[in-house]
């Protein structure tokens, strides 16, 4: 009985994550776990928003080029990640996905992210003066300073 047990423990932890890792499973990671893409959709190539530039110049691009599959909310999300690199990628891959309930929250908040992007062109007082806001990271602050 006790061998069981064990067995069903090591089974429930390798698919909950295991090691003291929780939700490391397909569903915990996946913003849309459920959604499967047409069959022999190909998706379009997409011009990459790398958290420079301004995110809603990126929204409208991406959905621009979500052709046949746009109006669906839910493949629009899945897809998503395929459109971001380097600080908009590690920025996102930090969020929970279980907090967008839709396109727009996820938008929204892809927006407040970057929205620093947007703002009139820095002059040097400015930049002297710019500090690290206590929610990002330095390589985020780094590239804001640098933008």
């Amino acid at each position: 009985m006790a061998g069981e047990l064990k067995k069903l423990t090591r089974s429930v932890q390798s698919v909950e994550g295991g090691k003291g890792i929780e939700g490391l499973n397909y569903e915990n990671l996946c913003i849309q776990p459920d959604v499967k893409l047409p069959e022999g959709y190909k998706p379009p190539k997409l011009e990459m928003f790398d958290g420079t530039g301004d995110p809603k110049v990126h929204l409208r691009a991406y959905c621009d080029k979500l052709v046949g599959v746009g109006k669906n909310e839910q493949i629009r999300m899945k897809l998503f990640m395929r459109s971001i690199i380097r600080d908009a990628l590690s920025w996102y891959i930090c969020q929970n996905p279980k907090k967008w309930d839709n396109w727009v929250s996820m938008a929204s908040d892809f927006m407040d992210r970057f929205k620093f992007n947007m703002e009139n062109t820095p002059d040097v007082f400015y930049i002297q003066n710019l500090k690290k806001k206590p929610t990002e990271t330095f390589c985020e602050y780094a590239t804001r300073w640098r933008s």
